[in-house]
């Protein structure tokens, strides 16, 4: 079974307040991007866990892949049979575009489908939600409001249909635990529910990724890319998540002069 994994953008990240359990408390819209994402393959076999991980190489053992790691989960919790995983990742990771969190609900829905266990959606997010705070987006993979630590969702409606969208990212990737220890936990004046009813060239202004502040100050090169994104046209740029990949929303085709060394994807939403 092929499963084409993609990965989302937030429109927008409030860090609202430290948690007794150490977490923080999140508001923030993800979005998905549906031509960039990963493919992973997943099939039956006798018994364990087989991975092969083509494609960007990623900076962990096979054995803590998140791939690996939402099989183990699946046999521990149904005693399920084996499982092979081939992923060709080519959504960049240290990037907050949560390709991992992608990979990860790609394999727990395939081991759903490929042993007829009949899981329902919400029984799915509760799985995926096991492996990690944005992981059981992946599952309805529409636009959601996520809260609490990612994991409490509700539909929203964002229309940015006729837009294009670049994402960009430059070699160096931003750890979560860089992106925390810099942030500064603080209540919006308005919900951000409600920043994005309002016009897109509005939201510059006010649509804000509280990780940006620090994250910026400190990688010149993550800025650069988002002046640039600015320079070049788009209406709207903010950084996805903790970063290190930044974003822009288009009105029409853009014309960019990007450095070599930077990963870019384009696509008309």
């Amino acid at each position: 079974m092929i499963v084409k994994a993609n990965c989302k953008i937030n429109l927008g990240l409030n860090v609202l307040r430290k948690r007794e359990d150490g977490y923080h408390e999140l508001e923030t819209v993800m979005l998905p991007v549906e031509k960039l994402y990963d493919v992973v393959e997943v099939e039956c076999i006798d018994s364990g866990i087989v991975f092969k991980g083509v494609g960007i190489e990623v900076d962990c053992s096979d054995e803590n892949n998140l791939c690996v790691r939402a099989a183990r989960l699946m046999q521990g919790r149904y005693k399920v049979g084996g499982v092979s995983i081939k992923l060709d990742k080519r959504v960049p990771f240290g990037a907050g575009l949560g390709g991992g969190s992608s990979d990860a609900t790609a394999v727990i829905v395939a081991i759903n489908k490929l042993y007829n266990l009949g899981l329902d959606k919400p029984s799915l997010a509760s799985l995926a939600a096991e492996l990690g705070s944005d992981t059981p987006f992946f599952v309805y993979n529409r636009a959601m409001l996520c809260k609490g630590r990612g994991e409490i969702m509700e539909v929203v409606d964002v229309d940015l249909s006729g837009l294009w969208l670049v994402v960009a990212k430059p070699e160096g990737g931003v750890s979560t635990a860089e992106a925390y220890r810099g942030v500064k936990p603080q209540l919006p004046a308005v919900p951000l529910t409600e920043l994005l009813k309002r016009p897109i060239e509005e939201w510059q202004a006010s649509v804000v990724n509280d990780f940006e502040p620090h994250i910026l100050a400190a990688h010149r090169e993550i800025a650069d890319i988002k002046t640039s994104l600015m320079d070049a046209g788009a209406i709207y740029a903010s950084m996805s998540g903790s970063g290190s990949a930044v974003f822009g929303l288009f009105p029409k085709q853009p014309h960019l002069t990007l450095p070599d060394n930077i990963f870019v994807h384009i696509e008309r939403i």
